[in-house]
Parts: structure tokens; C-alpha cells; sequence
């Protein structure tokens, strides 16, 4: 899985952490099906960069370092994940030039007065992701000064070097590389010519996935085979941004709740709408997220009463493994995560309604389970349902429980009793272990019983 990272020139706010928060819970449940490598890339090159470093006078590679450990500061803050790769623009232009050579032996690139251009007629099916019409396109498109094109749609792959700005050598001469051939290359050196999944935000579709696609097969590549993308956060039904300065900064949301599982607040907010749709962040919105979090809370705090987990009827654990069925029915329906998270509501709800009623062991049992089922659900959502103020940068390695191996954890269990049955206490041992670092933890009832949990 490719997706689209940040561009490195400021500090990051809440509408890129939509995106990444996503493609985190995207990552995190394939993860239950699949070996997943997830690869993320940064621009740390680019015309806004540079601009923001002639205007705080300092050098482009400065200014990139800053804020790209600005958005790493920010995205463990959030416990978002981060990527199995995460590459660099600027560690990528010798493939860069590579790639761009490629295109031009093939014909579909040309060079002109320095600058290097795609040449988009040589493109098959151009517009066929964004569903644009080439000629309606042509007919509205101009050429900026100083650029000389074959067409107006051609896109830069390399560009020559300005006074005062950041070069690299190539056969056409200095410069640095175009944005969208950056993704190109590195997908391709990473995941292959061909990949399952390719994702960014709605924005992106149109020129940048469209012109990835074409310079991807117009080097002889198959590229990705499925495309996701996120709608946007916007605030009065405008797209944050900070070019438009309506945008909210990660950290001074942070501020704003400063209580118990304040990322979670963030990420309850995003699960409301589907990640292919826009959202519009409000104040409202943001504390009707925070009620239903710290509900959800109180209803994990009665865990702590709860010791016997032997007497679970069958008839509770249909029911709440319903709603966890149809979780996983909604991640199976295009990553439907207002639906997941509605099924999490519905097993809290179900947990409050047993523990309302008469104290019995059946009850506790119920309640544990459905405690136990919140908390394995809830890390697939990326949710730490804990207090935000103890921060663990490694939350985002993804020790979650895997909900689709669950006859195996049993088994593993079958196996320990076995051992221990026959006494050998070490080769027990190491199923615990083996368990536990997997996210699962073992507990042994005073019946003899075996009960597994997700690790917190």
C-alpha cells in the first residue's frame, strides 16, 4: 500500500491527519488478512519549501528536517502509526533521472531549453481516473511563461535550476525533479511495477494520481491496482487549508481537551462520516464526540470490578458477537468505519443494560466479554481508549488482536493446557509469551479455565 505523504513546509493541522489517521486504520485491519507493507512517502522538495526558507532564510533541507519532525512529533501525539517505509523525495532523484530517461527513450517525454515534459498524447486513456476529457481540457488549459510545451497538459518531470534554489545534476542539465514523478519512482522501487493499493486525498486525483498513471505506464508499468481516497476536512463547508487560514493545528486541538483519550475524541470525529466523504469539523461535533468517548470509558472502567469470567452464557455471547460481525460486515463494505464504530456503541450500550440489572456471575461474564470485544475492536480503530497524557510512540507498532485468526489463539491455548497437563511448564510458558506479544494476555480461573483478553 502507497499513499501520498505530507509535503514538509509547516506545521501539520488536523485536515492531513484526517488522511493519515485513515490509511492507519485501513493499514491496521488488512493487517488481520494480510502481510502488509505500508509505504508513505514525503516531499522535501518542493516550491512551497523553498519559498518558506528564503522567507525564514535558511536552506531548503532545514526547513523540511523542521517540519518533518514536527509531523512525526504530531502523529505519535495522535497515536497514528507510522509506515513500514517512509522515503525521501531527495534520497530518490538518482531514480528519478532514471525513470525520467526511461520516458524519454520510449517517446513519451521530451526536453525543452532545460525542463523535461510529458509528453500527454503519448498517454493511454489520459483522464480515465479522474474521468476529465482531454479536449475540454486542452481547450481551457494555458502555458505559464518561460515554459515551452508541445500541449498545454504536458507536465513537468524535471525542472531547470533557479538562482538561489536547491539543484541536482542530470543529462538535461541542473535542476530537481517534478512532483508527481516522485511517487512514480518510489512506489515502483519499493512495492514494484505493480501494487495493490495506492491511496491519497480526493485533491490528489486529479492532475497528480492521473499523471502518475500516466508516466507509470508509460514507462512499461502496471502501477496500482486499487485506488483509495479520502474525502476532506472541511470547516464551514470550506477545505481546510492553510493557504486559506481556517486550519486548526494538531497540537492546539490537543489543548482543547486536555482529559482522558483526547486523540480518541479526534478520531471518534473522523469515524462519524466515510473516510470517501468530506467532513465538517465543528464545535458540536467535537464534543458530541467527546460525551460518546467518555461513555465509552466509564463502561471499560467496570472491568476493574469484574473476577469471574467463567459462566458466560451463550445466548451473551451471540449477541455481542453480532455486533462484532457486523464490524467487521462494515471494514468488509469499502472500510464502512461509521458503521464499525457503531457496532463498538451498540456492545457498550449492551454491556450498561447488564450492568444496570442484577450483579451475577453470568452478568460480569457478559460484561467482560463485551469489555474484552470493545477493547480488541476499538485497536483496530486505532483508539487507545486509555488516558491521551501517557503518550507511548510505540503504540503505533500495531500489536492489536487479530480478529480473524481468533481459532488460532484457542488452539494456542489447547496447546498451553496440553503442556502443562504434561508438566512442561517452559514449553507453556512460551505460548504466553508468544500470545502476549502478539497482544493477547492469558488468564487462568480459579475453575481451571483459561480466559484470554486483549493486552491494553
Amino acid at each position: 500500500m502507497y499513499v501520498c505523504g505530507p509535503t514538509v513546509y509547516d506545521e501539520p493541522h488536523i485536515g492531513p491527519a484526517r488522511s493519515a489517521y485513515i490509511f492507519d486504520v485501513i493499514r491496521r485491519y488488512l493487517s488481520g488478512k494480510y502481510e502488509v507493507t505500508f509505504v508513505r512517502n514525503v516531499t522535501d522538495v518542493d516550491d512551497k519549501i523553498i519559498e518558506k526558507a528564503k522567507k525564514e532564510s535558511k536552506d531548503s533541507e532545514e526547513i523540511s528536517k523542521k517540519y518533518l519532525d514536527a509531523y512525526h512529533e504530531d502523529m505519535d501525539l495522535l497515536r497514528i502509526g507510522r509506515p513500514d517505509k517512509e522515503p525521501l523525495a531527495t534520497e530518490y532523484i538518482p531514480r528519478m533521472v532514471k525513470f525520467i530517461g526511461i520516458l524519454i527513450e520510449k517517446g513519451c517525454a521530451y526536453e525543452s531549453a532545460g525542463d523535461v515534459y510529458f509528453d500527454i498524447k503519448k498517454a493511454k486513456d489520459y483522464g480515465k481516473l479522474s474521468n476529465q476529457n482531454i479536449e475540454k481540457m486542452e481547450a481551457g488549459a494555458r502555458v505559464a511563461a518561460g515554459q515551452i510545451k508541445k500541449d498545454p497538459l504536458d507536465f513537468a518531470l524535471w525542472k531547470k535550476a533557479k538562482e538561489g534554489e536547491p539543484s541536482w545534476g542530470s543529462p538535461w542539465g541542473a535542476g530537481r525533479p517534478g512532483w508527481h514523478i516522485e511517487c512514480s519512482a518510489m512506489s515502483s522501487d519499493i512495492l514494484g511495477d505493480e501494487f495493490d493499493i495506492h491511496g491519497g486525498g480526493v485533491d490528489l486525483i486529479f492532475p497528480h494520481h492521473e499523471n502518475e498513471i500516466a508516466q507509470s505506464e508509460g514507462a512499461g508499468k502496471a502501477f496500482a491496482r486499487y485506488w483509495i481516497h479520502n474525502g476532506l476536512l472541511t470547516i464551514n463547508n470550506e477545505k481546510m487549508a492553510k493557504s486559506l487560514g481556517n486550519f486548526i493545528s494538531i497540537k492546539s486541538m490537543l489543548e482543547k481537551y486536555p482529559e482522558e483519550a483526547s486523540s480518541d475524541i479526534l478520531k471518534d470525529f473522523f469515524l462519524t462520516a466515510h473516510y470517501s466523504g468530506p467532513i465538517d469539523f465543528s464545535e458540536k461535533a467535537m464534543n458530541d464526540s467527546k460525551t460518546a468517548i467518555h461513555g465509552l470509558l466509564e463502561t471499560l472502567k467496570a472491568d476493574k470490578n469484574i473476577r469471574n469470567l467463567s459462566k458466560l452464557a451463550e445466548k451473551n455471547r451471540e449477541y455481542i458477537d453480532v455486533f462484532k460481525n457486523e464490524f467487521i460486515r462494515g471494514m468488509d463494505d469499502n472500510f464502512n468505519m461509521p458503521v464499525a464504530r457503531a457496532s463498538i456503541y451498540e456492545i457498550a450500550r449492551y454491556c450498561n443494560r447488564i450492568l444496570g440489572g442484577k450483579k451475577t456471575p453470568e452478568a460480569e461474564a457478559a460484561v467482560q466479554h463485551g469489555i474484552n470485544t470493545i477493547r480488541e475492536l476499538g485497536k483496530i480503530l486505532g483508539l487507545s481508549l486509555n488516558k491521551l497524557n501517557n503518550h507511548d510512540p510505540k503504540w503505533g507498532d500495531l500489536s492489536i488482536v487479530n480478529i480473524f485468526k481468533i481459532e488460532e489463539i484457542e488452539d494456542k491455548i489447547q496447546q498451553r493446557n496440553k503442556a502443562r497437563q504434561e508438566k512442561d511448564f517452559k514449553k507453556a510458558d512460551q505460548i504466553r509469551k508468544e500470545l502476549f506479544d502478539k497482544g493477547i494476555v492469558l488468564e487462568d480461573t480459579k475453575e481451571g479455565k483459561t480466559e484470554w483478553r486483549p493486552r491494553n
